[in-house]
């Protein structure tokens, strides 16, 4: 998805409650992010975790939407994870969010806390050709992070009773709704994204878990035919988006 136009300062994108000041990450705000962030489950989550944070996006909107919620942000890239910490510490909840600048395998294996939930727009362009930006390159190819390991990672720092809740393009989804599932994960939520009613769905938000569950999927079309947002899109975006 094209990076989103809401900026009322340079470098970055303004919400109602928080700034995210992105012009030094790989990876700038945009809907995928916006939609994990809005979407994922955090009513009596105490402690969550974010692989792969970036700017930090998504932890400051689970922070906004819990006034209880410790968020622990993990991000490899230096220059991103110092923007991420600069956004947590200009936000209301500067507190209540930490930034790990590690790579999620090492952070894994030496963590000892176990994660209520943990949220992730993961990499997902397999590597056929080389991209320009080593940053982005990394950001975006599962080269850097595969979904194997990004599963494994996950199963060290999730709670039994945890969620672990990802964005991704559709098809990638489906693949990496198969390999959990073959990996003792179990479909809990799943929400298949399309841009309008009638087209084909191009995102999917995933949530698994470690215990037995029913799936409960649903579908959300972002636009209707006269190419407005429809409510229900309206719905997860209108307390952070200026406009609503």
């Amino acid at each position: 998805m094209c990076e989103l136009k809401q900026n009322y300062r340079k470098g970055g994108f303004t919400f109602k409650q928080f700034f995210v000041a992105h012009d030094r990450c790989a990876m700038k705000v945009g809907t995928d992010g916006v939609l994990l962030g809005a979407w994922a489950p955090v009513k009596g989550v105490r402690a969550a975790l974010d692989i792969g944070s970036g700017s930090g996006l998504i932890a400051l909107m689970l922070a906004q939407r819990n006034p209880t919620l410790r968020v622990d942000a993990v991000e490899l890239d230096h220059e991103a994870a110092a923007q991420a910490q600069e956004n947590f510490n200009e936000s209301p909840w500067a507190e209540r969010l930490h930034i790990i600048n590690q790579d999620i395998i090492t952070y894994s294996q030496h963590s000892l806390t176990q994660y209520d939930l943990i949220v992730s727009n993961p990499p997902y362009f397999e590597p056929a050709v080389a991209c320009r930006d080593k940053k982005r390159d990394q950001a975006r190819y599962t080269c850097a992070l595969t979904h194997d390991v990004l599963l494994k990672s996950a199963k060290s720092c999730l709670a039994p009773h945890g969620l672990f809740c990802l964005v991704l393009p559709y098809e990638v989804g489906e693949r990496l709704q198969d390999m959990a599932g073959k990996s003792g994960w179990f479909t809990a939520f799943r929400v298949d994204i399309s841009d309008k009613p009638k087209t084909g769905y191009h995102r999917m938000l995933l949530g698994i878990q470690l215990q037995e569950a029913s799936v409960q999927q649903t579908s959300l079309a972002l636009k209707n035919e006269n190419n407005e947002y429809t409510e229900a899109f309206r719905k997860l975006i209108q307390p952070f988006y200026l406009k609503y």
